[in-house]
This record gives C-alpha cells, sequence and structure tokens, in this order.
C-alpha cells in the first residue's frame, strides 16, 4: 500500500482513536526495488498498530501454522493470554525452524522474490494480450487482478466458465467483496510454464467465443 494511503488511515485512525491491524504478511515480497511501507513506522503509530506476520509466503512455510505479531507491550500480555486457552502450543519443531528462517542467510528470500518477478511479467503480458481482458502490473505479493468487464460476463460466470472450458482454476473478484466483480484473481506462485500453458487455454477459449 502506498505511503499516502497509509498516512491517511493513520490520521483517521488517530482522530478516531482507533486501532490498526496490519496485515504485514507479504512484505518481503515486493518488485522493482521498492520497499513496502508499514503504517506502524509514521508518527503517533506504533502505540496504536498491531502488526500481524508470518513465515508462509516469505520462507516458503505455507503449512507451518507460525505467525507471530507485533504490538504495544499490554497489549501482547493480553493477547498472550487468549491465545493460551485458544490455540495451545506451536510444535517445538516449527519454533526451530522459524528461528532458523529469521536468523539465517536471507540470500534466498532475494533469489525468490527475482523469481517471482519474472513469473509476474510473464503472466501480465500475456493477460494484457487477450481480447477483453486488461491487467495493471502488481507491486508486490504473487497474484494478479485482471479487469473482464469487456467480456461482459460476471466475474463468476467467467470463472467458472475457464475452469470448465480451459481447465484453468482462478477466484472470481467478489470472492473479496462486491467490489471486485469485473475481475478475477489469479496466482502466479507456479512455474512459467505453467503459466504460459494457462495463458494458452485462456486464449482458446477467448478466442472461440470471439469467433
Amino acid at each position: 500500500m502506498p505511503k499516502a494511503d497509509l498516512e491517511h488511515i493513520a490520521a483517521a485512525a488517530q482522530r478516531y482513536d482507533a486501532w490498526v491491524l496490519s496485515d504485514e504478511i507479504y512484505a518481503r515480497i515486493v518488485y522493482d526495488g521498492d520497499v513496502a511501507p508499514s503504517i506502524y513506522a509514521l508518527p503517533g503509530m506504533a502505540e496504536r498498530t498491531i502488526i500481524m506476520d508470518g513465515f508462509s509466503k516469505t520462507y516458503a512455510m505455507t503449512g507451518w501454522r507460525l505467525g507471530y505479531g507485533i504490538m504495544p507491550k499490554e497489549l501482547a500480555r493480553r493477547v498472550g493470554l487468549l491465545l493460551t486457552h485458544s490455540v495451545g502450543s506451536t510444535a517445538q519443531f516449527v519454533q526451530y525452524a522459524g528461528m532458523e528462517a529469521v536468523s539465517g542467510p536471507q540470500d534466498q528470500v532475494d533469489v525468490v522474490v527475482a523469481e517471482y518477478q519474472r513469473r509476474r511479467d510473464v503472466i501480465v503480458a500475456g493477460l494484457n494480450n487477450l481480447p477483453g481482458i486488461t491487467c495493471q502490473k502488481p507491486q508486490g505479493a504473487f497474484y494478479v487482478f485482471p479487469n473482464i468487464k469487456a467480456l461482459g460476463k460476471s466475474s463468476n460466470e467467467v470463472a467458472n466458465w475457464l475452469l470448465d472450458e480451459a481447465g484453468v482454476a482462478l477466484l472470481p473478484g467478489t470472492s473479496f467483496g462486491e467490489y471486485g466483480e469485473g475481475y478475477l484473481r489469479l496466482s502466479y506462485a507456479n512455474s512459467v510454464e505453467n503459466i504460459e500453458r494457462a495463458i494458452e487455454r485462456i486464449a482458446a477459449v477467448l478466442g472461440e467465443e470471439v469467433s
């Protein structure tokens, strides 16, 4: 999220004396030399911000169910009491893995981010070459959110259509709220070969529709 947007949210949070819960799980997966800003670092926000993060994205530890929060000390004490009685303990070997992830060499993170950027460029270019689809280039994470309004079908219709006819699994934009209508979400956490194959399959189905 751009710093200007974070400043707008920070001003509102301070005006209404509200907490901010900031999901920063993708903070390390950003492209083109950018660094993801954190609302926590803005003036007056450290005492009213809760950062939620984990290991599944940056360190490819999906399924290990290991995460953490950064928050004011007194709130952390109360959250700790809640978690003790709601989720139990994280397995010891998972905790050791997490410590190794954050304290060990970070070179591989940079390698993975560079590969994601390569995949991003492939899928964005491919989608923008399809009739009726336009796609902006994301600045982070590993998803694209192409605009499909020109196809004249709902997001859910297009998602089901591409699954049934092209064998490509994706999500309708409405899975993320009503304002996602007219969009799809595709993940590019996959090989370039599979991404290119998916684009070819979508192109074939769209070509049949246009003809």
